[in-house]
């Protein structure tokens, strides 16, 4: 099979197109032709240093859109032709830059009758992500105030959609001409913050989801009520922990598996109260442009591939 790979580190000018063998699914495993791929931030951080995955030759990705080719010995749960969506194990089981993918069978959900396979594909880890933060860390509940960072990038324009379905009053910061596409996408208040100090403009925050890291985690934490929680996806800027003099919540995540939530987003889209916001797409042996693209920090919800 075709598939995306490198063997130095390095820009996205290592990357290029190999043949490898194909994986054969085993026991409770389903093997995946691939029909599209997501491309999120991580993919080209960890094509620059390796990081988790150690040193290439690797491939990589980890959202997946495709049709089930043939399941493993116990793999019970679909058959030949189903069409599903998954993320692969972040970060170990990395390769969805590739013609097929095996995983265990609750990866993947079958895919969301209303999304073809690009929208379905960018939906899984940013959309995973957003969801494990909003609804099992943060624990939003209708009527509380929610702050969002980068609220038009791929993570915040799902948290922003996801904290709105479970009843919540949404602020968002992102850059003015984004404004406009994310209100469409219910938030309730929106902050330029290269005209305003959001730290200066909101408070009472009940939940604040930092998709940032830096100076944000600090600053966000001046506009949380007493009792809010604050949930970084940047590791290295939390210390999880309760902050006695306050009751401030801080926890740092990343994102997992999770079947559930896979299900459920994909019952939001098709009652129309999730969209994906897809940004470009490109072929599968244009991953090194898609990166390009992705790593100038000028897109609007996702980039993903098609294979």
């Amino acid at each position: 099979m075709l598939a995306i790979s490198q063997d130095v580190l390095g820009g996205p000018e290592v990357l290029k197109t190999v043949e490898i063998d194909r994986p054969e699914p085993g026991p409770t495993e389903v093997l995946v032709r691939v029909r599209a791929a997501g491309v999120n931030p991580t993919d080209w951080k960890l094509r620059q240093v390796g990081g988790w995955i150690g040193q290439p030759p690797f491939v990589l990705g980890w959202d997946v859109s495709g049709v089930v080719e043939a399941a493993g010995p116990g793999a019970a749960l679909y058959k030949p032709g189903d069409e599903v969506y998954g993320m692969l194990r972040y970060p170990r089981d990395h390769g969805a830059y590739a013609e097929y993918v095996t995983a265990p069978t609750r990866t993947f959900a079958p895919k969301p009758a209303t999304l073809d396979h690009v929208q379905a594909a960018a939906l899984p880890l940013a959309g995973l992500t957003a969801w494990q933060a909003v609804v099992d860390v943060a624990r939003v509940e209708p009527g509380q105030r929610v702050l969002v960072h980068a609220a038009a990038g791929g993570v915040g324009h799902l948290a922003v959609q996801i904290a709105k379905a479970r009843g919540a009053y949404v602020i968002g910061t992102a850059s003015a001409p984004k404004h406009a596409q994310v209100k469409d996408l219910g938030a309730d208040e929106l902050i330029d913050y290269r005209e305003t100090d959001f730290a200066e403009a909101v408070g009472g925050v009940d939940a604040v989801i930092d998709t940032i890291g830096g100076d944000y985690g600090p600053r966000s934490m001046r506009v949380l009520r007493d009792g809010g929680v604050l949930v970084s996806l940047v590791l290295s800027d939390i210390h999880p922990g309760l902050r006695p003099e306050r009751g401030i919540r801080t926890e740092a995540m990343l994102v997992e598996p999770d079947w559930g939530a896979l299900k459920e987003m994909a019952a939001l889209a098709d009652a129309g109260r999730l969209r994906v916001l897809v940004d470009a797409v490109f072929p599968l042996a244009e991953a090194a442009e898609a990166h390009r693209r992705g790593e100038t920090g000028r897109t609007t919800g996702k980039i993903v591939l098609t294979v």
